[in-house]
């Protein structure tokens, strides 16, 4: 039985190993190449396996830049399900975003930032993951629902609030991409999830915005506050 166990694990281990160095594989070729040019056969080479092997782990190359971005939303979502029942959801979601992120290791993260910065350059890969954002939300607000009891065919608080704060999500992660530096993604994240309840509610005093945030000039560029 120990024996059996052993092997399973082994497997399991060599099944992730495989997995990370297609995933890693196919990153460097679509940041060296786009990701349009890069073909699946040129992925697992690259990873010194079979296509048929990538095949039996993803099904396309979208689902392999993809896959980061669930690994990511799934910590999240375990995270949220154990916090505290009587934060507020909104509270909730912020807690849990800070603790899943806090796990992350340094290349996952910049994995993610990575994978922003690909999708932003292929309309196909774009179009994939902006659907895949809206399947992660529909299942959040769930979530969300579940938390606080109520009904989301009838009350569309949830679906509001995960709403806004996927879309403050997207906003710190566009601005992270017009910088440089990883670094940059957890601060964005963190200013515009603090932003958004004073954003949606209180008055805009331009003498209270925030001196790193920025302003849209007359063209509609983004400049530094300040600059």
């Amino acid at each position: 039985m120990t024996h059996d166990r052993e092997q399973t694990g082994l497997r399991e281990r060599k099944k992730a190993r495989t997995r990370q160095a297609l995933v890693a594989a196919a990153l460097r070729l679509f940041a060296e190449r786009g990701f349009d040019a890069v073909t699946t056969e040129e992925i697992a080479a690259e990873a010194d396996v079979s296509q048929r092997t990538l095949f039996r782990y993803f099904a396309s190359k979208e689902e392999i830049v993809l896959s980061v971005h669930d690994q990511i939303e799934e910590g999240f979502r375990l995270k949220l399900a154990a916090r505290p029942a009587e934060e507020h959801p909104f509270t909730a979601m912020v807690n849990a975003f800070a603790d899943a992120w806090s796990e992350l290791e340094p290349a996952d993260v910049a994995a993610q930032l990575q994978v922003l910065r690909i999708s932003n350059d292929s309309s196909r890969l774009h179009g994939a993951r902006q659907e895949r954002v809206c399947s992660h939300q529909n299942r959040l607000a769930l979530l969300i629902a579940r938390r606080a009891g109520v009904d989301p065919r009838l009350d569309p608080r949830p679906e509001l609030l995960t709403a806004a704060f996927t879309s403050a999500l997207q906003v710190a992660f566009g601005r992270s991409c017009r910088a440089a530096g990883q670094d940059n993604l957890l601060e964005a994240v963190d200013e515009c999830l603090a932003l958004l309840p004073t954003a949606l509610t209180a008055d805009w005093d331009t003498a209270n915005t925030p001196a790193h945030t920025s302003t849209p000039d007359a063209d509609g560029q983004i400049l530094p506050v300040g600059g």
